[in-house]
């Protein structure tokens, strides 16, 4: 066994955000860079620690929009990309306008949520569902349509109904693409939230960010960017454990 082998996998990155944020601080440090600029990280974790129930409110109004509309959004995925990788039909008429709704601006639908939902909470839920939606569908139907013919063929011959076969041989081969795209979907639903909180929200993380560039506070900035990334880093980390325990299961 290397010594590689005996480091946890975790541990890679955690050393290489603290590697990125010694050279932020002596970045600043060196060059002497004013903290209206860019702050030192004592300063943000300072600013943190100063005013914790502030950002952990934001960050907790942040998360729930993140669950409710991940929820909403990889579920429907799944529904409708095993549709479509379960029928060909589906597959051919409706595979190309996935792909290219993947790539939209999802931004520039905002002033439709504001007119369908108004300003509120269900604006940022039905912003973040419509994001995590789309990787979630191309994942799950492409796993679908990855299925064997040899395994389609054995489930045939013992007569198994179309559901057995959906649960028993094609939900098992396509569970590392449905893992693949819930990934997706859980970032992609970080990155929804804030941005719903930027437009039709008073709270959450997002509108800290808006607020603070509007009072030129890059700290605060800093502050909540860094909440953002630990609550993406944490659910990311958190379907990756789910996908190894998967795959063992499958396995």
């Amino acid at each position: 066994m290397t010594v590689g082998d005996r480091v946890p996998e975790w541990s890679y990155p955690v050393v290489a955000l603290a590697g990125a944020v010694v050279l932020w601080g002596l970045f600043v440090s060196l060059l002497d860079i004013p903290p209206y600029l860019l702050p030192h990280p004592i300063s943000v974790v300072q600013r943190l620690v100063g005013n914790p129930s502030l950002y952990v409110d934001a960050a907790v109004a942040t998360t729930i929009k993140v669950f409710a509309g991940g929820a909403v959004g990889t579920a429907l995925g799944l529904l409708i990309g095993a549709a479509v990788g379960e029928v060909p039909a589906l597959w051919r008429a409706i595979s190309p306008y996935l792909v290219v709704a993947r790539v939209l601006p999802v931004v520039s639908l905002a002033p439709l949520f504001l007119i369908y939902f108004g300003v509120g909470f269900g604006t940022g839920v039905a912003f973040v569902a419509l994001m995590a939606l789309f990787p979630m569908a191309i994942s799950t139907a492409a796993g679908f349509r990855r299925t064997p013919e040899s395994a389609l063929d054995l489930a045939r011959s013992v007569d198994a109904s179309r559901l057995r076969t959906l649960f028993a041989v094609r939900l098992p081969y396509a569970a590392p693409d449905v893992v693949a795209g819930l990934r997706q979907s859980v970032t992609l639903a970080v990155v929804g939230a804030v941005l719903a909180e930027w437009f039709v929200a008073d709270s959450g993380l997002g509108y800290l960010i808006l607020v603070a560039s509007e009072n030129v506070r890059p700290d605060v900035m800093l502050a909540s960017l860094s909440l953002v990334f630990v609550v993406g880093f944490s659910l990311y980390g958190a379907v990756g454990v789910l996908g190894t325990r998967v795959r063992r299961r499958m396995a």
